[in-house]
C-alpha cells in the first residue's frame, strides 16, 4: 500500500475558504456602528444610512473587481486611473465627438474593459508581476485621461442622466445604489455557487496545481483583470452621475480604498481566499468610518491616519493568521 505526500502548498491550494470568513469583520462593523450612534446623535437615521450608500457605491462597485484580481492572487494599482479615463472618455464622446450618451456609456465601460485586458497580456505574456504591470498602466491611463480634454474637466449632463444618482425611488435606493447592490449579488452568486468562480480560488490557491488540473490560468487571468477594468468603468459612469461631470482628477487615490476594503473584509493578499459579502462589509467599514468621523468633527487629515491604521491591522491579522495555519 502506496502513499501520497502533498506539499504544504498543494494542501493549501485544496483548502479555499470560499465564504471570506466574515464574522471578524462584521463585529468590527457592528462596533462602530454603536460607537457612532453613542457619539452622534444623528447617526443612525434612516437619512445618514442612505447617504453612507450613496457614498460607498464607487467604492463597493470597483471592490467588486478587486476582490476577483485579490482572490486570484494579483493586485490592480491602476482601477483609480482607469476610472478617470473611462469617465472623461464617456464625457469627451458625449460631448465632443457627439455620441448619444448611452452609446458613449457603453464606450466608457469597454475603455475601462480594455485596460483591464492590457494589465492581464502584461501579466500573462510579457510576464511582468501585477504590481508593476498596473502601476505602468495607471500611470498611462491617468495620462490618457488629461490628454483627452488637456485637463479640463467636462459638466453639464442631461438631467436623467444625474437624476440616476439623485432620485431615490421608493424614498430609498437610487439607480445606482440598486445598481451596486445588483453587481454585489450577481458577483456573490458567481464566486460562491459557479465553477467558473470557485476556480479563481483554485488559481489564487495555487496557480500550477490549478493549471496541472486543467484550469487555463492565463485566460482566467485575462478575464479577470478585464472584468476589473469594466467594472472601473461602470465606476466612472456612476461617479459622473453624482458628480455632474468627468475630471481627470477623479478617483485619485481610490485604489488604496479598493484594496483596504477587500483586505479589511477578510481576503488575502496571497490569494485564494475572499468573498463578496466580506468586500461589502469592508466597503461598509470604511464608509462608515469616514461618515461617523465627519459627524464627530474629525478632521479629514486625521481620518486618513484612521484609515491607514485599520490597513495595517487588517494585513497584520491576516499575515498572522496564514502563518498559524
Amino acid at each position: 500500500m502506496t502513499t501520497t505526500t502533498q506539499t504544504p502548498a498543494q494542501r493549501r491550494s485544496f483548502k479555499f475558504d470560499i465564504g471570506g470568513g466574515v464574522a471578524g469583520p462584521l463585529i468590527g462593523l457592528v462596533l462602530l456602528c454603536v460607537g457612532f450612534a453613542l457619539a452622534s446623535e444623528y447617526f443612525l437615521s434612516v437619512r445618514n444610512a442612505l447617504n453612507i450608500l450613496d457614498q460607498v457605491t464607487v467604492l463597493g462597485i470597483l471592490a467588486i473587481g478587486m476582490t476577483m484580481v485579490i482572490v486570484i492572487g494579483g493586485i490592480d494599482l491602476s482601477v483609480g486611473s482607469v476610472l478617470a479615463l473611462s469617465m472623461m472618455m464617456t464625457g469627451w464622446l458625449a460631448k465632443t465627438a457627439g455620441l448619444p450618451l448611452p452609446a458613449a456609456m457603453i464606450l466608457g465601460v469597454a475603455t475601462g474593459a480594455a485596460c483591464g485586458l492590457v494589465s492581464g497580456l502584461l501579466i500573462t505574456y510579457a510576464r511582468l508581476p501585477a504590481f508593476i504591470a498596473t502601476l505602468a498602466v495607471m500611470s498611462v491611463a491617468r495620462g490618457l485621461a488629461n490628454i483627452l480634454t488637456d485637463g479640463r474637466q467636462i459638466v453639464g449632463y442631461p438631467d436623467w442622466f444625474t437624476n440616476l444618482a439623485t432620485i431615490r425611488h421608493l424614498g430609498f435606493f437610487s439607480v445606482t445604489v440598486t445598481l451596486f447592490i445588483a453587481l454585489m449579488i450577481v458577483a456573490g452568486v458567481f464566486l460562491r455557487y459557479r465553477a467558473t468562480g470557485r476556480n479563481l480560488f483554485a488559481i489564487g490557491g495555487n496557480p500550477e496545481v490549478a493549471r496541472l488540473a486543467g484550469i487555463d490560468v492565463r485566460r482566467y487571468t485575462l478575464a479577470t483583470y478585464s472584468a476589473a477594468g469594466a467594472l472601473a468603468g461602470v465606476a466612472a459612469v456612476v461617479l459622473a452621475a453624482r458628480l455632474n461631470s468627468s475630471q481627470p482628477s477623479a478617483g485619485l487615490g481610490i485604489e488604496l480604498d479598493t484594496i483596504a476594503a477587500v483586505v479589511i473584509g477578510g481576503a488575502s493578499l496571497a490569494g485564494g481566499v475572499g468573498s463578496i459579502a466580506g468586500t461589502l462589509i469592508g466597503v461598509l467599514i470604511i464608509g462608515v468610518l469616514r461618515n461617523g468621523l465627519n459627524l464627530v468633527g474629525v478632521s479629514p487629515f486625521f481620518q486618513m491616519v484612521v484609515i491607514g491604521s485599520v490597513i495595517a491591522l487588517a494585513v497584520a491579522f491576516d499575515t498572522l493568521g496564514r502563518h498559524r495555519k
